[in-house]
């Protein structure tokens, strides 16, 4: 079968509330945890890397923290790191994605690096299949490309970007011209993409509906779902997925990856703390249209029916200290029916992001306490 490619403490025990996917529940955290043998997830960890850009933060900075993030995530033993294409957001710098994965794949030497994803609508594809054929002839075996059919952005960024409002409708076609190119296929005659042309970068069907789901099955590509930011159709997507995958060239067998949003944190007050400023950040994003919001007016919005919007955003999301994180991500694998999770650290600041990678690759058992992947 073939799957896709893929500081001293003391010795408190902490009391820390779990809000898992099965409901709340208290478990006991022992700092010494995390020096003792741990015994590795079942499923494998990957981070999605959102390239935050951090209150007073610049974006220099946060690019720097994406090649900080990545170095640390292959020294854990994490199986990949994406990227998301967005366009005129103040807080995200990934905007430029294959630059982004170009830089990073220059400052890295084995884990894979990848779009999550390219929203394709915005592009032609010969382009995007000359850029991940070249970012796959200069790091061969380390590249993914993960496509979408959402803009990215909104109706006004849009038309700057000369977007045509119909482009999501041939998403499917667009896909296998795509495809076309990087096995060397070419639906169009007398076009081949160089480079590009039989590289064979895998392909990843990005979604959060069953539309996504279904052509990916279609297709038998792996299907990505984002239930980081968009978890309702969850359930019913991946079971339309496993139900109607059609094995192909690139898979031989469904293979599902869920994201899941995390903070963890030293002590389950800081990975809390984190988190509201996480979802006060999420209240200016969704209701700010050019205005601030005071840490007092947006938790105001949070407790308001329309901070419910807010909530269901990021209903799938560990919070607490490193134990309390794995356990969660283990009840959600199999809640999301996974076979690999891919994990948004949504912490606030670059700093606080490697701090979450590094508990969480330790608590869940991709490193030894030694420090060297498994």
């Amino acid at each position: 079968m073939r799957r896709a490619t893929g500081t001293g403490r003391n010795n408190r025990s902490t009391a820390v509330v779990v809000t898992s996917v099965c409901g709340p529940r208290v478990r006991t955290y022992n700092n010494d945890d995390d020096e003792r043998p741990v015994r590795a997830m079942t499923v494998p960890l990957s981070i999605l890397d959102l390239a935050t850009i951090g209150k007073d933060e610049t974006v220099r900075e946060s690019l720097d923290g994406s090649v900080r993030l990545a170095r640390l995530a292959e020294e854990l033993g994490y199986r990949r790191v994406w990227y998301a294409e967005h366009h005129n957001m103040a807080s995200i710098a990934s905007s430029a994605t294959s630059v982004l994965i170009a830089h990073v794949a220059a400052h890295t030497k084995s884990i894979r690096l990848g779009a999550g994803g390219i929203m394709l609508p915005n592009h032609a594809p010969l382009p995007i299949a000359e850029q991940f054929g070249t970012l796959e002839t200069l790091h061969p075996g380390r590249i993914d490309l993960g496509l979408g059919r959402a803009p990215g952005s909104d109706q006004q960024t849009m038309r700057a970007m000369r977007r045509d409002p119909m482009s999501a409708e041939t998403f499917p076609q667009d896909v296998l011209e795509l495809q076309g190119y990087l096995t060397g296929n070419s639906r169009i005659p007398g076009v081949d993409a160089t480079p590009g042309k039989g590289t064979n970068v895998p392909l990843y069907i990005l979604g959060s509906s069953l539309f996504g789901a279904k052509l990916a099955a279609a297709l038998g590509l792996p299907y990505s779902f984002a239930s980081h930011f968009s978890p309702a159709a969850l359930h019913d997507a991946v079971a339309a997925y496993r139900r109607e995958f059609q094995p192909s060239e690139q898979l031989a067998e469904p293979y599902v990856i869920a994201g899941v949003n995390a903070i963890a944190a030293d002590s389950n007050e800081d990975a809390q703390a984190q988190f509201q400023v996480v979802r006060r950040a999420r209240v200016g994003l969704l209701f700010g249209r050019g205005r601030k919001f005071t840490d007092e007016e947006a938790d105001m919005v949070l407790e308001s029916p329309q901070g419910q919007h807010v909530e269901q955003m990021v209903k799938y999301t560990a919070v607490g200290t490193p134990e309390a994180v794995r356990e969660y991500l283990e009840g959600f694998a199999k809640h999301a029916d996974a076979d690999e999770l891919i994990v948004a650290h949504q912490a606030p600041t670059v700093e606080q992001r490697l701090r979450s990678v590094e508990l969480t690759a330790r608590a869940v058992g991709l490193v030894t306490p030694a420090g060297s992947a498994r």
